[in-house]
C-alpha cells in the first residue's frame, strides 16, 4: 500500500518533505545556466518540447550538453552517471561507436527514399536470426508497430475486440488506454480529447490471472491478446510461474492471436524475453533501443499469420490499409538497426550488462534492508527497479497501489544531487555495456545514504 496519511512507503511524510525541499534548493542552486534556460521564452507549449518532459520531478529541467557511454552531462557541467538511457532508448549506451559510424556513413548516401538498400535485406536477416519469427516490418515508433500489428490482428481473424491487462503500457495506443476501476474497465484517467469508450473495443483483466483471462477469451471475439512479457511501465509486475504457458494454450483454444511486447523487456538478454524464456507469439513488436537511439521499432509474425495476412490482401476492396508512414524504413534506420543488431546488441554485451544489473540489485537490496524500509527490488534482465512497498506484485492492481510519487520524487532529485540519474518515471534504472562496476557502486552508495536519511539513521 501507499502507505497511511501521515506515512508513505513506511516513512514519515514530514521527513519525505524535508528532504525533497532541501534536495530542491540543493538542485537550484547548482544549475544556474539550466534555471536560466529555464526561464527563458522558449517557443514551446509548457516551455518543453515533449510535454514528457515536464514529468522529471526537477524544480526545472536540466539542459543537456552532452551524453556519452553511461554518463550525461548538463550545461552547468555536472557529469552524472546515468541509468536512465533515455528511458530505454539508449539501453546499449549513448551513441554506441558502431551505430555512430553507420550514422555519418549513411548521412552522406542520403536520408529517405521509400527504396530499400542492401543494409535492409541485412536487418530483415537478421531480425529472423534474432527473434525467430518469419517476417517483418519496419515502423518509427513502438506505439505505430502495435498499432498496425493489432490492425493486421483484426483483419485476419475477422474479430472486433483485443484483450490487454490492467497496467499495460504499449506506446498510445487507443485500444489499450483502459484500465479496472473497482473491478470494472474503464477508460484510463487522463486521456485528452478521447471522445469514445475504450472499453467497447477492448477486453482487459489482471496480469497473472488465468481464470480471467480464459473466461474473457470464451466468447471468440479478441483477435489478440497484447501484452508486455513483464509489467513494466508501472512498478513492475513478474509472471507468475505457468502463466505465459497457459496464456499461449488459452490464446491458441480459442483462435486469439497473441503479440508480445518486448520494447522494455528487451533488457532480458539477447532476442528478448521471448527468446530468453522460450516463448511463441504469433506477432512481436520491439521499438526504442532497436536503433540505438535513432527513432525505430519493428513488428514481425509468424509464417502461418503472414499466409493469412496474404490472403486476407487477395479479397480486401482497395484503398489505404491505414498501415505505415512515410519516413518509416528509412535509409538511417537500417544503418543504425545493422550496426545495433550486428555489433552492439551481442550476447557479450548482454552477459557484462546481466552480471552488473545482479550486482545492482542485490545493493539496493542490501541498503533496503539494512534502512528496515518494507520495499523490494525487481529485476527483469539488465533493468532493475526499487518498489517502495513490499513484494512482489502479482497485478497491474498491486502495482498502481505501490506507487508513492510524493517519496519517488524525493529520493529522485537526491540521487541527481549526488550524481546518478535514474528514469522520472517507476525507479526505473538500466545497466548498459558502457556502464562500469564503479557507477553501479556510486547508485549503490548514493541510494543507501537517502535511506538512511528516510529512516533518520
Amino acid at each position: 500500500m501507499r502507505g497511511t496519511s501521515d506515512r508513505i512507503g513506511g516513512v514519515p511524510v514530514a521527513r519525505i518533505e524535508a528532504l525533497r525541499e532541501r534536495e530542491a534548493a540543493i538542485f537550484a542552486a547548482a544549475r544556474p545556466k539550466s534555471a536560466a534556460a529555464a526561464a527563458e521564452p522558449s517557443g514551446f507549449l509548457d516551455g518543453v518540447p515533449l510535454h514528457w518532459m515536464l514529468d522529471w520531478p526537477m524544480p526545472f529541467r536540466m539542459v543537456v550538453d552532452e551524453a556519452r557511454g553511461a554518463t550525461i552531462t548538463d550545461v552547468d557541467g555536472h557529469r552524472l552517471d546515468d541509468f536512465c538511457l533515455g528511458d530505454t532508448g539508449s539501453m546499449f549506451g549513448h551513441s554506441p561507436a558502431p551505430v555512430a559510424r553507420a550514422i555519418r556513413r549513411q548521412a552522406g548516401k542520403g536520408l529517405t527514399y521509400m527504396l530499400p538498400n542492401d543494409d535492409a535485406a541485412a536487418v530483415g536477416r537478421l531480425l529472423v536470426e534474432r527473434f525467430g519469427l518469419a517476417r517483418w516490418q519496419v515502423a518509427t515508433t513502438a506505439t505505430d508497430a502495435n498499432r498496425f500489428a493489432l490492425r493486421l490482428a483484426r483483419a485476419v481473424t475477422g474479430r472486433p475486440k483485443i484483450l490487454v491487462f490492467n497496467g499495460c503500457y504499449h506506446g498510445a495506443v487507443d485500444e489499450t488506454m483502459v484500465r479496472l476501476k473497482d473491478g470494472r474497465p474503464v477508460n484510463r484517467p487522463g486521456l485528452a480529447g478521447e471522445f469514445r469508450d475504450l472499453t467497447q473495443a477492448t477486453r482487459i483483466v489482471e496480469f497473472n490471472d488465468i481464470p480471467a483471462l480464459e473466461a474473457a477469451l470464451a466468447a471468440g471475439d479478441v483477435a489478440c491478446v497484447i501484452t508486455e512479457p513483464v509489467l513494466t511501465n508501472s512498478c513492475m509486475v513478474l509472471p507468475a510461474p505457468g502463466f505465459h504457458d497457459a496464456l499461449r494454450r488459452a490464446t491458441r483454444a480459442t483462435g486469439t492471436l497473441l503479440l508480445i511486447d518486448e520494447t522494455h523487456t528487451i533488457s532480458s538478454g539477447l532476442g528478448g524475453y521471448t527468446r530468453t524464456f522460450g516463448l511463441e507469439p504469433d506477432l512481436f513488436v520491439l521499438g526504442k533501443p532497436i536503433a540505438g537511439g535513432v527513432p525505430a521499432a519493428v513488428w514481425g509474425m509468424t509464417d502461418e499469420v503472414a499466409g493469412r495476412w496474404e490472403a486476407y490482401g487477395r479479397i480486401k476492396e482497395p484503398g489505404y490499409s491505414g498501415m505505415g508512414t512515410t519516413l518509416s524504413a528509412n535509409p538511417l534506420q537500417f544503418a543504425a538497426m545493422r550496426a545495433t543488431l550486428e555489433d552492439v546488441m551481442t550476447a557479450e554485451n548482454y552477459a557484462r550488462m546481466d552480471r552488473l544489473a545482479g550486482r545492482l540489485q542485490a545493493g539496493l537490496s542490501a541498503a533496503i534492508t539494512r534502512s528496515g524500509l518494507p520495499w523490494h527490488v525487481a529485476r527483469v534482465g539488465t533493468r532493475v527497479e526499487f518498489i517502495c512497498a513490499p513484494g512482489p506484485l502479482g497485478n497491474g492492481a498491486e502495482a498502481e497501489a505501490a506507487h508513492a510519487p510524493a517519496l519517488e520524487a524525493a529520493i529522485h532529485l537526491a540521487l541527481v544531487n549526488r550524481g546518478c540519474l535514474i528514469a522520472p518515471f517507476h525507479n526505473m534504472m538500466l545497466v548498459s555495456p558502457a556502464t562500469t562496476a564503479r557507477q553501479v557502486d556510486r547508485l549503490v552508495g548514493a541510494f543507501g545514504a537517502v535511506c538512511a536519511e528516510l529512516v533518520g539513521h
